[in-house]
Formats: structure tokens, sequence, C-alpha cells
């Protein structure tokens, strides 16, 4: 009577299962839909096409903003996390490019790729979206309200 962690012994000398979580994992879970994008035989580029697909859009937009297109290559950073959450909302699998959970994941991609797109679209000097409301907002935290 009196196992492990108060889990008392049943009366035919074996222990009873516990609901407790080991003190010891030994692997973790795949995040739902994190299988192989194609069949196992399938070359390894194959298998996780979609991580590659927003990875190359990704490269694709660092090296404009390296050659001074700085807002096309911004627009096409916040475009890749965009797809990427659009496959990771319509795809049954993503291989590599499920992390977390298929909620957190597209509220992650789309949140942070709708932030990037906003940004790039106002950066200065000559923004090509103006929003007003954020403007006044700006002179007044900077400003005060003093005018």
């Amino acid at each position: 009577m009196g196992g492990p962690a108060g889990v008392p012994d049943a009366e035919d000398g074996t222990r009873r299962g516990t609901r407790r979580f080991p003190l010891l994992t030994k692997d973790t879970a795949r995040p739902e839909g994190g299988g192989r994008a194609a069949p196992g035989g399938a070359p390894a580029p194959a298998r996780q096409w979609p991580m590659l697909a927003v990875l190359s859009v990704v490269g694709l937009g660092l090296l404009l903003i390296a050659l001074d297109a700085f807002r096309v290559g911004l627009l096409l950073v916040g475009v890749a996390l965009l797809g990427g959450a659009a496959m990771r909302w319509l795809l049954p699998r993503v291989g590599m490019l499920a992390v977390r959970s298929r909620f957190t994941d597209i509220v992650t991609y789309g949140v942070l790729g709708c932030a990037i797109v906003l940004l790039a679209l106002m950066a200065q000097p000559k923004p090509w979206l103006e929003i007003p409301f954020l403007d006044d907002a700006l002179h007044y935290t900077i400003r005060g309200s003093d005018r």
C-alpha cells in the first residue's frame, strides 16, 4: 500500500495506472498535419515542398532588399508568410511548415505576414498606403495633447 507518488498498489500487488505525466518524456508528438507532404519514396525536397516554397520566396525578398528594392522585397517576405498561412490552412500535410497546432500556425503566419505587408506599404519615404488615424495617433503620442 503506498506506492510511489501516492498511488496505492492494487490488492493483487500490481500498481495501478496513473493519469500523471511521466517525469521523463521519451519523445514529442508531431504537430497536426506535420507529416510528409509527398510519399516517403519521394526525394527530400519533394516531401518538404511547402517549406521550400515559403523559404524560396522569403530568400528572393531578402535578395531584393539587399539590391535596394526595399519595399518590394518586404512585400515578398510578407506575402510568403501569408502563403504559408494559406497552405497550413488548406493542405492536409505540409511537412516542416507545421510547427505548432494548425490554429496557432495559421494565426502566427497570418498576423506576421499582414504586419510586414502593412508596414512595407506604409514605409517612408513616399508611402504607398496612408492610414490617417495612425498619423493622428503618432502625433498625439509624440507631441502630447497640448497642440
